[in-house]
């Protein structure tokens, strides 16, 4: 019989949604066995290398979150290195990579419309050493930075909101880039596959997915073994962002299609990254690389 496992986050501000839309329905899927992997309080990389150790060949994991835990699962089905398929569903603020295979709710995951695909995640490298899959994006600089403001009270808070949680977080967004716009260097001043990049760019993007933070639209890399867009700019300069952020909303997230991006720092420097709202810094990085996984991930998609 062919084990099921959820993957879900008992301590997320929708867990009741979770437990209604999800756990309960499991209990009557017939031809499964159900296996549930509660999230721990511990980063996303430990839980990743904790699940790993459970999957095994021809299992099936059912995400049940936000992107975070989709992180989670991803990560330990990679390194797993186990024929795994993955399905992925939203109850977290943005659910990028749900919105990318088009699964909604628990009947989209089991529907004779749903295809199985392979899925390329980007692979994150930095100094040499394998840090994590990405599967929709990954940002370096202010971006990154801003990320950090989902992780406190004041942004829980609005994020748990019915109605308005939206309006309410971007807003707070809005206010923090007016305040820190201009108070720091973003990143360290970096060649980008061999080019000196502008002293004042604040930003780098790798773009894999459909969406990007919910509202910015992606394309279907994510099909590619190989290639992906990326993208860097100034956008300390408002009417730089304003610019992007509608190309963005209303065609797609400007870039250039790139087989693999290599950052070298000009300086060894502290640079934050974030992939699908999940934080990273390093202090001391000398280069940074980002480019397509060799292997494959299967993935549920919805038509």
């Amino acid at each position: 019989m062919k084990r099921l496992l959820v993957v879900y986050n008992p301590r997320s501000s929708r867990y009741a949604d979770v437990k209604i839309g999800v756990l309960d329905k499991v209990r009557d899927l017939a031809g499964y066995m159900i296996g549930k992997y509660e999230v721990e309080q511990t980063d996303v990389d430990k839980n990743a290398v904790k699940f790993a150790k459970v999957l095994k060949n021809g299992d099936m994991v059912l995400a049940a979150g936000g992107d975070a835990t989709a992180v989670i699962a991803v990560n330990a089905i990679m390194q797993s290195e186990k024929d795994v398929t993955l399905a992925v569903l939203p109850y977290g603020n943005f659910n990028d990579l749900a919105r990318t295979l088009k699964t909604r709710d628990f009947e989209d995951i089991f529907n004779k419309k749903t295809q199985e695909k392979k899925y390329y995640p980007l692979e994150i490298i930095v100094d040499g050493k394998f840090i994590r899959y990405a599967t929709c994006y990954v940002t370096m600089g202010m971006t990154a930075e801003a990320v950090k403001l989902y992780d406190e009270a004041k942004m829980r808070k609005v994020l748990k909101k019915k109605t308005g949680r939206y309006i309410g977080s971007y807003t707070h967004l809005i206010g923090w880039y007016f305040k820190n716009r201009h108070k720091k260097q973003f990143i360290p001043e970096f060649k980008l596959n061999g080019v000196l990049q502008h002293r004042k760019t604040s930003d780098y993007a790798a773009v894999n997915g459909r969406s990007m933070a919910r509202v910015m639209k992606g394309g279907e890399d994510y099909l590619k073994p190989k290639e992906f867009r990326s993208e860097t700019d100034r956008l300390t300069n408002f009417w730089r962002l304003f610019k992007l952020m509608a190309k963005s909303v209303l065609v797609r997230i400007p870039g250039s299609e790139t087989k693999g991006d290599t950052l070298e720092f000009v300086e060894p420097g502290r640079v934050e990254m974030q992939a699908e709202g999940e934080s990273l810094v390093f202090k001391d990085a000398k280069k940074i690389e980002i480019r397509k996984a060799e292997k494959c991930l299967k993935v549920i998609q919805n038509s």
